[in-house]
């Protein structure tokens, strides 16, 4: 069975659909860091290597991914 293709404005945001389970702050309270301050980048990477059922690991490699993400400014297609 094929699958029907989405339009444009569904495909462009998948990622946000893809975040929308996601607890925000969950991983700056279990670093301890206050949320107004930035997760420090070695921090991320040290707890991207964690696996022990907190998800830590998870939410710091995600972290990890999205921050190579960059707004782009809309251009006409």
């Amino acid at each position: 069975m094929k699958r029907k293709r989405q339009s444009r404005p569904q495909r462009s945001r998948w990622i946000q659909r893809a975040l929308s389970k996601h607890k925000k702050g969950a991983l700056h309270h279990q670093l301890g860091i206050p949320l107004d301050e930035k997760i420090p980048v070695a921090l991320l990477r040290e707890a991207a290597k964690e696996s022990n059922g907190t998800g830590i690991g998870h939410r710091a490699r995600m972290a990890l991914t999205l921050r190579g993400f960059q707004k782009r400014k809309h251009r006409k297609l």
